[in-house]
């Protein structure tokens, strides 16, 4: 079958794509990788005020490869699952979670070796997450915040400029991009509660298309998948959007569900992270995420949503 895959263009972005595609060129599929322009992408400037922030929608690096779907240029979209909104369009289908990568976040500086308890107090750390912002200020309320986005590579290069003196990042884009190297230290998700899906890919498709619906389902991992889905029920729960100060992070194994799910003040003075399980099926993830959403909303009501 020909199939026209459709992906952001940063370097990311291609990358991720391609493991896809390789997985269903493997399958005697010919896949053409298209890139389409995301509204995340036409921002150049990494640098970010306060009313970037306040416009920076849920969906703005999905919205573009959702109509291409919608309009029929590609047959299917591989997105980073934490981008996906929590209310998706109902003629379109996340068909498959196939993979993920190492999905805690990670600190970096230039000369590395450090770590989170060690950095010299009032050092500048630059990150565009409320989340992160929030989680790290609880630990080291006397590090300073600098709101710094862009793709991996250009904030890479700010810190190399002097212009931050570390980054938290997620150590998936890292580890895809070859540079996990440049991890001074993968913080304990029950330290920093990672974004729900933050590593795992999400493949997309239309709800109509029952020819590449099964294909695509064919790659589709359905333990990540019932981890992956609890996570970003948490966030539902809690009310938030992808922007949200709420992290979680689940797992399967040996037929049990895990979860660790936090969430914290954007100012660091209130922080609560929560460890439950269950059985691993899809009807204890909903109790489950439930659950972990009304303890996080009970202890941190003001600032999860």
């Amino acid at each position: 079958m020909d199939l026209r895959l459709g992906t952001r263009g940063s370097r990311l972005a291609l990358l991720q794509s391609e493991r896809v595609a390789l997985r269903l060129r493997a399958m005697g599929h010919r896949v053409e990788v298209v890139t389409i322009l995301a509204e995340g992408d036409r921002r150049p400037n990494p640098a970010i005020t306060v009313a970037d922030r306040e416009s920076f929608q849920e969906g703005m690096f999905v919205s573009a490869l959702e109509r291409a779907l919608v309009e029929g240029r590609v047959d299917l979209a591989v997105h980073s699952a934490k981008d996906v909104p929590l209310r998706s369009r109902e003629d379109l289908i996340v068909a498959a979670v196939p993979e993920r990568a190492d999905p805690r976040d990670a600190l970096v500086t230039a000369s590395g070796g450090a770590r989170l308890e060690t950095l010299p107090p009032g050092v500048t750390f630059g990150t565009d997450s409320p989340r992160r912002v929030g989680f790290i200020a609880s630990w080291r309320p006397d590090l300073r915040h600098r709101p710094l986005r862009g793709n991996v590579d250009h904030r890479l290069r700010r810190l190399s400029a002097g212009e931050v003196d570390a980054l938290v990042v997620a150590a998936a884009g890292l580890d895809r991009l070859g540079l996990g190297e440049r991890a001074d230290q993968r913080l304990d998700p029950t330290v920093v509660p990672p974004a729900p899906a933050q590593g795992a890919l999400a493949v997309q498709c239309r709800a109509s298309d029952q020819r590449v619906l099964e294909v695509v389902v064919r790659i589709d991992d359905p333990a990540l998948r019932l981890a992956v889905t609890t996570e970003r029920l948490v966030l539902e729960a809690t009310g938030g959007g992808c922007r949200a100060p709420v992290g979680a992070l689940a797992g399967v194994g040996d037929g049990r569900l895990w979860l660790v799910a936090g969430a914290a003040a954007p100012d660091g003075g209130e922080r609560y992270v929560v460890r439950l399980e269950a059985e691993a099926r899809e009807a204890e993830a909903y109790e489950l995420a439930a659950a972990a959403g009304r303890e996080l909303m009970e202890r941190v009501v003001s600032h999860v949503a």
